[in-house]
């Protein structure tokens, strides 16, 4: 009997993240939306807290994520972590 082997996982593949996303995928929407909002407009002003250590993420990142999470039901935070290490 013939079965269809699949791709090794242990053999590397070249992709981008771009090529995974379909063209109609609400997040498209997210990132283009958020990358046209002027954030310092609306009172979000990067500071600086702290000289040491490791630098803060973009604002921009958090506002996809929390939009992500309104648009699919996710309320909790954790949740919300849980997806962006799940469903990238």
């Amino acid at each position: 009997m013939q079965h269809i082997s699949g791709i090794s996982r242990h053999q590397l593949q070249v992709s981008s993240l771009e090529d995974t996303i379909s063209q109609d995928n609400p997040i498209r929407f997210i990132d283009a939306f958020v990358n046209s909002i002027d954030l310092e407009k609306l009172g979000f002003t990067p500071r600086v807290l702290k000289t040491e250590g490791r630098p803060s993420f973009d604002t921009k990142v958090f506002l996809k994520i929390y939009l992500y999470g309104y648009l699919n039901g996710i309320r909790s935070s954790r949740r919300l972590e849980k997806e962006c290490h799940r469903n990238l």
